[in-house]
């Protein structure tokens, strides 16, 4: 992002000029630019987030570019995405103000007080044109960072009128076969929220300010570094070359799953989360060119997150059996939420037994929901952790429902395996329901 040039990637295609990529090594076509992105997300039916390059730009390239997006015609930048074939504005309303500003990996890396400063202008210049719009600040690129802490205070310190929220990103892989830590992984996903909602509402207190800064973990998942930082970039400059393309396997899907539950958890300020990424480079979708496409393993507690995770998070704090990790020390055995939708009547709980060898047997006591019956348990684990899908065994790895005792009155039992992801769904046997779910 920090060296991208929007302008590249409008209008014909085959006048749109080629760029050597140096973040990446490689070559980018610019094929697919922001007509092309802002026409699938909304045949996706989903909301846009568009980040702006403050690496080697600034206030105006910014503002010509809500303008090209958002603006309705008349104007030079409006007039030309009309031109480019598309009438009606993007109306993007969520917006990045850079990405991970903090790495010197960054073209353009700039130092707390340089970026805050820069994102402060560039959010006033753009709330100008549109006041309504949501702006996101960089924070640390992760929790690791040297930086982590004082950057997001300082940040904030200049950019806090300005923006909406405050960005995380965090990824996790198995490392030195210390399966117990990485499955417990969501401790760490979890310390690091709370301590940049401290960070925040601190900056918040200094101020005397009556907003509140929400958090956008717009960057996260199970992505081995490891692998990457010894391979590194191509040496030539290729076009469209496979970068970082995980394979995942069950424990990487159990992970992902408990990085939901750690999301979830924290609804009150995480507002806006975003998995990275969406089709090949660390993403729960693989395809070939020419070829195939299937379903990582991760990509399941992904998508049955999305589909039970609905209406309003319960808070839930399951007493369990703690597990000795060495790099959490000892944590809960089990991480779990639960959500309730309103529409439908039915409770989702999201459970995770963390422990790699020890299975837990979950009892949900629903008094609040003394009508409800267990209806549905899922369950993603296996004898094999290692197990992945691939081109030629795409259902390798797949969720599998269990057997459930519907007949419990305030309470229900499920039987966790070790390291395993599970989704319990209770409804109301009395409650209709649509004949079309």
């Amino acid at each position: 992002m920090s060296g991208y040039r929007w302008e590249d990637g409008v209008g014909p295609r085959e006048t749109r000029p080629q760029r050597l990529d140096p973040a990446w090594r490689s070559t980018e076509t610019n094929a697919f630019g922001l007509g092309e992105f802002a026409a699938w997300s909304h045949r996706a039916g989903i909301e846009p987030m568009m980040a702006l390059n403050l690496g080697t730009r600034g206030v105006q390239d910014a503002c010509d570019l809500l303008e090209y997006c958002n603006h309705p015609g008349g104007t030079y930048w409006s007039d030309l995405r009309k031109a480019h074939g598309h009438t009606k504005p993007f109306d993007i309303r969520l917006w990045c103000l850079g990405n991970e500003m903090d790495g010197p990996w960054q073209i353009g890396h700039k130092t707390a007080a340089e970026y805050g400063r820069l994102a402060a202008e560039t959010g006033r210049a753009m709330r100008m044109i549109d006041p309504s719009l949501e702006l996101v600040a960089c924070g640390s690129s992760h929790s690791g960072m040297p930086t982590f802490g004082a950057w997001e205070a300082t940040v904030l310190q200049e950019a806090y009128d300005q923006v909406d929220y405050i960005s995380l990103h965090a990824y996790y892989h198995l490392q030195d076969g210390d399966l117990a830590s990485f499955l417990a992984s969501a401790v760490d996903m979890e310390a690091f929220i709370d301590d940049v909602v401290s960070t925040a509402d601190h900056v918040r207190a200094k101020r005397r300010a009556n907003k509140r800064i929400d958090l956008s973990f717009d960057e996260w998942n199970v992505w081995d570094q490891t692998d990457w930082r010894e391979q590194g970039p191509p040496d030539d400059w290729p076009e469209a070359p496979p970068l970082i393309e995980d394979t995942y396997t069950v424990a990487d899907a159990v992970v992902v799953g408990s990085l939901l539950i750690a999301l979830l958890r924290h609804c009150d300020r995480v507002t806006v989360a975003c998995l990275a990424q969406l089709v090949n480079a660390i993403a729960p979708i693989r395809t070939e060119p020419g070829g195939p496409a299937w379903r990582q393993a991760s990509f399941h507690p992904f998508a049955l997150t999305a589909r039970l995770a609905r209406g309003r998070v319960l808070r839930v704090d399951p007493v369990a059996p703690v597990m000795a990790t060495a790099r959490y020390g000892d944590v809960p055995a089990v991480h779990a939420v639960a959500t309730y939708d309103d529409d439908s009547g039915d409770v989702a709980i999201f459970a995770v037994n963390r422990n790699p060898a020890e299975p837990v047997e979950l009892t949900i006591r629903h008094d609040a929901f003394a009508r409800h019956r267990i209806t549905e348990h899922t369950v993603l684990s296996g004898d094999d952790l290692a197990a992945t899908n691939s081109s030629t065994n795409p259902d390798r790895v797949i969720p599998v429902s269990v057997p459930v005792d519907t007949s419990g009155h305030g309470s229900a039992r499920a039987y966790l395996k070790p390291a395993s992801w599970n989704v319990v769904r209770l409804t109301d046997p009395d409650r209709p329901r649509d004949r079309e779910e």
